[in-house]
């Protein structure tokens, strides 16, 4: 089989305004920045940048001798914060090979900085850190290098630069300049530069091509035969074509006529009519010139496939090269990210298959149930879903809707079952917002519970200890498990009635709980010590049927749920 090494695909993340756009038009020479809105990356878009032209970006820094892997250049992807490098997934993890995190200097990491570090460090994605906008720096002189800026401007960009060394090293990355890294396997490479100028450009560009020499290699040695195997970037009208889907192809070639199958419910199988590849230099969602009809591709490239039926197709699903097995292996891939189960836990929907992975991915991690997973808009039948969980667990029947609209009867429903709705595009605020809103909720619950009469307990009678007979009986206790409350009427293994607790001291103070592991003194109406209670004897609280009911799905503490249990199974015995 003839092999050859394709481009490292690389993915461009990093805070809103940080320049991430801007660093790739410095080197792809296009004005793609400002034809944008606000001059913010809106779509997803896909760069070759062909070796020839990295060497003069790099002004001579690089030699052709120290090019020891045969690259014809690399792939950038212009990625709109995290979400597009969610979306861009495969199976066993990232499309990425590696990925620049590009960070204003002057910010530090900010929101969206911080959940592409969660991203990377979820998808094990190798990466290196932009420390943009050195030219803001107040006295900043182009072309000056930083070391030899005048003393007031080099002692702020170096306060800058180990503020952000401090910030990544919170994150636990280990990280220094690029030039004092003698191992880049064991430390994180910081390349300070400006989009802006250029400044430091052709550093970030000498720094990726050595680490795609020494560590990706073996993963970017492809067999030109293999079927080709890509994500969908994006599905999308394209005048006189009708439905494409544009594509990154990180695996094998696609030809003209070939059988394929893409993501979609259930998998879609068509025939590729046409294959179109942007020019070199041009960014696939923003040519300046035409498409070029092309008969095949190889990885790794982008291309807008021109094929039937791509209507129903997902952004971000797999697109293969292939049949019925390709369709098979689509499905089974699906089907492990959307599903509906019996069980109890939350409802999730994502805008694409990468998103609903991450968020998945992190809800798992921190041991948070899901009920039903799945990509496209909140419906009526997704609130109803979380509604009936909300009725047997308030804490998980919700619907957390990840970068995807909530329709209006959708809406309306919620309002109506009072069903609690999270929705946002960055994953971990959403997370962190239902975590929140569960601990208010717990702690609601928690305080009501506290401010009822009755918890579970079971506690023990301290030999030794009596303190007063009766009228009210005063004894010293253990608590064994749960929590004592002033009121809790207290009864024996049998079931026969104690008496109720007046009071409870401990070291002659008067205090509203006890908890497991303290001992205290506590007084008991209508109890004599020799007729209803004995020291060593284990008392338990007498829970009425209305209490048991309360308490079975409240939010209990672990040694709180073992007295109720015990309770329970003594009423049981009698």
């Amino acid at each position: 089989m003839k092999r050859q090494t394709r481009e490292p695909i690389i993915s461009v993340l990093g805070h809103v305004d940080h320049g991430k756009t801007t660093l790739l038009d410095f080197i792809r020479k296009t004005v793609v920045a400002s034809r944008e809105a606000g001059g913010i990356t809106q779509h997803i878009g896909a760069t070759e940048i062909p070796f020839e032209v990295i060497k003069k970006v790099t002004k001579g820094l690089l030699k052709d001798e120290q090019v020891k892997l045969p690259l014809r250049g690399l792939l950038f992807i212009d990625t709109p914060g995290h979400e597009s490098f969610t979306s861009l997934r495969k199976r066993g993890g990232a499309v990425a090979d590696i990925v620049i995190l590009v960070v204003d200097i002057r910010d530090g990491l900010k929101p969206q900085s911080l959940e592409s570090l969660k991203l990377l460090r979820q998808t094990k994605t190798p990466f290196i850190i932009a420390a943009n906008k050195i030219d803001l720096i107040p006295g900043w002189r182009r072309g000056d290098k930083p070391l030899n800026q005048p003393t007031h401007v080099k002692d702020e960009y170096l306060r800058l630069l180990y503020k952000l060394i401090g910030e990544l090293s919170a994150q636990n990355f280990n990280c220094d300049l690029y030039d004092q890294i003698s191992d880049f396997r064991k430390q994180i490479a910081i390349v300070p530069l400006s989009a802006e100028t250029g400044q430091g450009v052709p550093n970030l560009l000498m720094v990726l091509i050595g680490l795609t020499q020494q560590y990706l290699a073996s993963q970017l040695d492809v067999g030109l035969s293999t079927p080709a195997a890509g994500t969908i970037l994006e599905v999308r009208q394209t005048q006189g074509l009708g439905t494409t889907v544009d594509a990154i192809i990180y695996e094998g070639t696609i030809k003209v006529g070939d059988e394929i199958v893409l993501g979609g419910h259930p998998p879609i199988q068509s025939k590729v009519k046409a294959l179109l590849r942007p020019q070199a230099l041009d960014e696939m969602r923003d040519p300046k010139k035409k498409f070029k009809p092309v008969d095949e591709v190889y990885a790794a490239s982008g291309v807008k496939i021109v094929a039937p039926s791509l209507e129903d197709a997902i952004a971000g699903s797999p697109v293969y090269v292939g049949g019925r097995h390709a369709a098979d292996r689509i499905a089974q891939e699906m089907e492990t990210l959307e599903f509906d189960r019996e069980t109890q836990g939350l409802v999730i929907k994502a805008d694409t298959l990468g998103s609903l992975e991450a968020i998945l991915k992190m809800l798992e991690e921190r041991g948070i149930q899901v009920k039903k997973a799945g990509i496209g808009k909140v419906n009526r039948t997704d609130v109803v879903e979380a509604s009936s969980v909300s009725a047997k667990n308030p804490y998980l029947g919700v619907v957390v809707a990840f970068h995807t609209p909530v329709l209006d009867d959708a809406r309306k429903e919620a309002e109506k079952q009072k069903v609690k709705v999270f929705e946002d595009k960055v994953v971990y605020k959403i997370i962190e917002d239902y975590e929140l809103w569960v601990s208010q909720k717990k702690k609601k619950a928690r305080t009501q519970l506290d401010e009822t009469s009755c918890l579970p307990v079971k506690l023990r009678v301290l030999p030794g200890h009596v303190f007063r007979q009766s009228k009210p009986a005063v004894v010293g206790v253990e608590i064994l498990e749960g929590t004592l409350l002033v009121s809790t009427p207290l009864m024996q293994m049998d079931g026969k009635s104690v008496g109720r607790v007046r009071e409870i001291q401990n070291q002659g103070e008067k205090i509203d709980k006890a908890e497991r592991g303290e001992k205290i003194a506590i007084s008991i109406e209508g109890a004599t010590v020799g007729r209803q209670l004995n020291e060593q004897d284990t008392l338990y609280s007498s829970l009425s049927i209305d209490d048991l009911g309360k308490l079975k799905g409240a939010d209990l503490k672990p040694t709180e749920k073992q007295a109720y249990s015990e309770v329970v199974s003594l009423i049981k015995k009698r």
